[in-house]
C-alpha cells in the first residue's frame, strides 16, 4: 500500500466524522454562554461543570485561563482532539455536544465563510475552528476589541487535524474585529 493511500486511510475515520459547519451571518447577538440545561455530557473524558454564571463571567480556572466551554458534534473525532489540545495547553474545557451548531453560530456572530467544524466560547472570546491554543492565549493576554479568532475548514497539521508524518499545511488564523470583520492574526506551517 502506498504511503499516501496509508495516510488517507488513517484520516478517514478522522475526517469522516467532521464536515465543515454551513457558512454564518455576522449581524448575531452578543456572545452568551449556552445554560447548563442544553449542554450534554463529554462521552470522551471529564467533564468539570461550571455553571452558567460562571462562564458568563468568565471565571479562571485553576490554571488561571478561563474555563473553555467548546460546542461540537457528537460523533466529531477532530473537535474531540482539539479539545484534548486544549485541556493539554492547560485549559479547563466544559463540552456541549450537539447535532446542530448553526444557530449557536449565527448567534454568537462567527463571521459569514468563516465556519468549521466546532465553536467555542472562551473568556468572552469566540473562537471558531482548530486555533492553536497559544493563539487563543495570546488574544486573552491582549485582546483589545477582539470578537475572537476564527481558523475557516479544517487545515492538515492544525491542532485536532494532526498528520501521521507530523506535516502542516500553511494557514492563517483571523481575528474577528469588533465590526465583525476579519483580519490575519498568526501563520502557522510550511
Amino acid at each position: 500500500m502506498s504511503r499516501l493511500v496509508l495516510m488517507a486511510a488513517l484520516a478517514l475515520p478522522v475526517l469522516g466524522a467532521c464536515t465543515p459547519a454551513p457558512e454564518t451571518a455576522t449581524d448575531a447577538a452578543p456572545v452568551t454562554p449556552v445554560a447548563a440545561a442544553e449542554r450534554t455530557p463529554d462521552v470522551t473524558g471529564p467533564v468539570k461543570t461550571p455553571t452558567s454564571s460562571a462562564i458568563a463571567a468568565n471565571t479562571a480556572s485553576a490554571s488561571g485561563l478561563p474555563i473553555a466551554l467548546v460546542h461540537k458534534s457528537p460523533t466529531c473525532g477532530c473537535c474531540t482532539a482539539w479539545v484534548e489540545h486544549l485541556r493539554k495547553a492547560g485549559f479547563t474545557v466544559e463540552v456541549d455536544q450537539r447535532e446542530d451548531l448553526e444557530p449557536l453560530k449565527k448567534r454568537l456572530g462567527v463571521p459569514l465563510g468563516k465556519g468549521s467544524c466546532h465553536t467555542a466560547e472562551i473568556g468572552g472570546l469566540i473562537v471558531e475552528g482548530h486555533v492553536p491554543a497559544e493563539d487563543i492565549k495570546r488574544l486573552l493576554a491582549n485582546r483589545g476589541s477582539a470578537r475572537g479568532l476564527v481558523l475557516p475548514g479544517m487545515p492538515m497539521g492544525s491542532p485536532g487535524m494532526e498528520a501521521p508524518d507530523g506535516r502542516v499545511q500553511r494557514y492563517t488564523v483571523e481575528m474577528i474585529n469588533a465590526d465583525g470583520g476579519t483580519t490575519p492574526f498568526a501563520t502557522h506551517g510550511e
